[in-house]
């Protein structure tokens, strides 16, 4: 029996951000966005796991891409603020879980900038809330998982994971929680059916 449900974010509550982020940063700093994403690319898990900050990373990439530092306080969440779009079906069928009594929960690979940006909203349809950023561990690695569980207070049979990639999909597999690879939110009502009540 399911209790908990955890959702993925980017590409599925929003539009997958990468593009849009490839494409203010080149513009930004007036470099091609495959030059930018292959110094990216160097420094993205550490960035991801908190253990570099924004400042360090600005510091590091315009080293490499030979570019001044940006000046505004937080140039990440700027850009992120510009190409955050939300899927509201999939908020909606957050929200209606939660209201049918289960557990819901939210597992993101992200930035401290992007993670603060998510706290500014609100957002009330989420038991659980865990950053790759915060916790020192990025998806497909066991811990994060484990650590969402523990916080869930769910055991792996009793929790339904939902995430666009399949390298996270097989991670979480790999404890025995059940999953849904994301397409579309169509899919994903159908892919829930199996698994839980009417959700609208």
């Amino acid at each position: 029996m399911i209790k908990s449900i955890v959702f993925d974010w980017g590409g599925i509550l929003i539009d997958r951000p990468t593009p849009g982020l490839l494409n203010y940063f080149s513009k930004y700093f007036n470099v091609s966005e495959e030059k930018f994403n292959n110094a990216h690319k160097k420094y993205v898990d550490s960035f991801q796991k908190g253990t570099l900050l924004e400042d360090s990373y600005w510091e590091k990439m315009c080293t490499d891409l030979s570019k001044n530092k940006p000046v505004e306080k937080s140039l990440w969440k700027k850009a992120f603020r510009s190409v955050y779009r939300e899927k509201q079906d999939v908020f909606n069928i957050a929200t209606v879980l939660k209201n049918n009594g289960y557990i819901t929960g939210f597992l993101s690979n992200t930035e401290i900038p992007s993670m603060e940006f998510f706290l500014e909203q609100g957002y009330d349809m989420f038991d659980v809330l865990v950053f790759s950023c915060k916790e020192g561990f990025r998806k497909p690695e066991k811990k994060i998982y484990e650590i969402t569980l523990h916080r869930l207070n769910t055991q792996p049979l009793e929790t339904l994971f939902i995430d666009d990639r399949l390298e996270n999909i097989r991670g979480a597999e790999s404890l025995g929680i059940h999953t849904i690879l994301f397409e579309n939110s169509k899919q994903l009502r159908e892919k829930l059916a199996p698994f839980v009540l009417k959700i609208g």
